[in-house]
């Protein structure tokens, strides 16, 4: 359903874009012609009629952003995929033999994360399209409360006899991905979120503002010495109307933020990941140390060998500002 909506969606997003271009620039090319046509009136009232269709149509796009709503949707359908491969490897490994019913609520609870953070409703119920900040996406469930932190030491440098694949280097390059990640990573697709939605959030005034002052001034035309100039602002209101609808559907600046948050929310994943087993004092019950590095290293599009120059980064000597390498290098 999700996949199919998502595709429904982006159609929305190409058809309205060429209507509403073709409904402005066929009301320019009136409001032109209308100072030297016989019927004036005609052409005037039909240049109007169109522009603030126009002006009506852009600001309901606008309002529900279609190309956003079709990432949306493209996210939830690759995360509802996920989240099936991995009940059925779980079936295929024979886990129902030992499964429990905190197996079952944690599933149930990624069904109903996942579910919210993706709605399949339009109105009402679409998330937020332009809020007034940007957070990242969240399509997990929370955690329940917070383990005790560690008390004991891993005993010998570098030995994982006994300690679930975990390590004290192993867990200072934990510590500084992290870190990294916090600081970097996150911080930079907020920070160019946060731009391109005031991009997008001045477009989408200008949008309707552009093609509602050229209806007003088409009202104007053949009117004495104000003729004139009414028609040169119809036919400009209405080009830029259509140059700055082109940009922001065209570029599709709202799945370029939708797109922006969601690869925050891919890193605020891996922090939570990181954090509950550093946080889980007893070394059996967290994910095999080897099998979680390497978890990491792949979603971060790295080799383990590249794990360990994170190893300095836990040291609270290097501050924030200093930190130039980015943790994740797929995107």
């Amino acid at each position: 359903m999700h996949d199919i909506i998502g595709r429904q969606r982006d159609n929305w997003n190409h058809l309205l874009l060429h209507s509403t271009n073709s409904l402005t620039l066929a009301a320019s090319v009136m409001a032109a012609l209308a100072p030297a046509a016989p019927g004036v009136v005609a052409l005037k009232a039909s240049a109007g009629v169109l522009l603030a269709s126009a002006a009506v149509t852009m600001a309901a796009v606008n309002k529900i952003q279609p190309s956003q709503l079709a990432e949306e949707q493209r996210n939830a359908t690759r995360l509802w995929r996920e989240l099936e491969r991995d009940l059925r490897a779980a079936l295929a490994l024979g886990a129902p033999a030992t499964t429990t019913k905190d197996d079952v609520q944690e599933a149930m609870d990624r069904v109903l994360a996942l579910d919210a953070a993706y709605p399949l409703p339009l109105l009402p119920g679409m998330l937020e399209k332009f809020p007034k900040a940007v957070e990242p996406a969240r399509w997990w469930p929370r955690r329940r409360a917070a383990q005790p932190k560690r008390s004991r030491s891993l005993g010998r440098r570098g030995s994982a006899s006994g300690n679930n694949g975990w390590t004290q280097d192993l867990e200072e390059e934990m510590r500084g991905i992290l870190r990294v990640i916090k600081a970097k990573d996150e911080q930079e697709f907020l920070r160019v979120g946060k731009l391109v939605l005031n991009l997008n959030r001045g477009l989408a005034v200008a949008g309707p503002a552009l093609a509602g002052t050229a209806a007003l001034a088409s009202v104007f035309i053949g009117s004495g010495e104000a003729g004139a100039w009414a028609s040169g602002a119809a036919v400009l209101g209405g080009a830029l109307a259509a140059a700055v609808n082109t940009m922001e559907h065209g570029g599709q600046m709202g799945m370029l933020f939708e797109l922006l948050r969601n690869c925050a929310g891919f890193y605020r994943k891996i922090q939570e990941d990181i954090e509950a087993n550093l946080g889980e004092p007893n070394l059996e019950r967290r994910e095999g140390g080897e099998v979680f590095a390497t978890k990491v290293a792949l979603k971060l599009g790295r080799s383990l060998s590249d794990l360990k120059q994170f190893r300095k980064m836990a040291s609270p000597s290097i501050r924030d500002e200093d930190i130039e390498e980015f943790a994740g290098k797929l995107f």
